[in-house]
């Protein structure tokens, strides 16, 4: 497998280029066929052969979802890009802001 140690230094083109390839090596481990994997995703099955191929240079981020998800991907695509933890500054600045009680008007 490729060196993919430095995206940075690497052009989107590359980088989608590493994904194609991967995603094949995922969809060939679960035995499923390019026209099985088109049929789950709804992506046609030509850009899926450009994409196994590295010539999609372009594909769409709808597309690439529906792919991660027809492999059983769904639930790591967090990994892409975490949420940002709320800092301890943050959550000082939210806690001060809460009412210390809460004050209930009188019932006629």
């Amino acid at each position: 497998m490729e060196d993919n140690g430095n995206r940075h230094a690497q052009t989107n083109t590359e980088i989608v280029r590493s994904l194609g390839k991967r995603f094949r090596e995922y969809r060939l481990a679960l035995r499923l066929t390019q026209a099985e994997v088109s049929e789950r995703s709804g992506v046609s099955l030509p850009t899926i052969k450009r994409f196994e191929l590295g010539l999609t240079y372009n594909i769409t981020m709808g597309n690439f979802i529906s792919l991660l998800k027809s492999i059983g991907y769904e639930n790591e695509m967090d990994q892409l890009l975490p949420e940002i933890p709320v800092s301890p500054y943050t959550l000082a600045k939210i806690e001060a802001k809460k009412p210390k009680r809460i004050r209930h008007g009188k019932q006629s």
